[in-house]
């Protein structure tokens, strides 16, 4: 048997997702990549020499067009495989005026709590995302 003492750190891509508020509505999107059905947070990968509020600011924008303000962490999730880990946040956005970046999103929409779509599954972390996010604005 051999065993080689060098340590390995595998190859992570680190990714944000965030859910914006407006008043007493979240903004829910679907995305090209995902399954079309399910709507849920924004979401993308982290650039090189970017922060996290930066990659949040700059997928905002990318994505649904809109300025943000507030940024708060609520929490990570690990996902092995892709290699992921997903840290997510929530923002509010200056104003409601969404314009969709039709390449990454099928449809971006504002939700109030009595009459969310369907979204992603538990334990995910865009469910507890947005779980929060609703329980914050009743």
């Amino acid at each position: 048997m051999i065993i080689c003492p060098r340590e390995y750190f595998p190859k992570m891509s680190p990714c944000i997702l965030v859910l914006l508020t407006h008043g007493n509505e979240i903004l829910l999107v679907r995305h090209n990549s995902e399954i079309r059905t399910l709507y849920t947070a924004i979401a993308g990968f982290v650039d090189l020499g970017e922060t996290l509020e930066e990659c949040v600011e700059r997928e905002v924008f990318e994505e649904v067009g809109l300025k943000i303000k507030n940024i708060n962490y609520v929490g990570s999730q690990s996902w092995p495989f892709p290699n992921q880990l997903m840290m997510a946040f929530q923002a509010e956005a200056i104003s409601k005026d969404v314009q969709i970046d039709n390449k990454e999103i099928l449809e971006a929409s504002w939700f109030k709590s009595n009459d969310l779509p369907k979204i992603p599954p538990e334990p995910s972390l865009s469910n507890l995302l947005i779980k929060r996010a609703i329980n914050s604005l009743i």
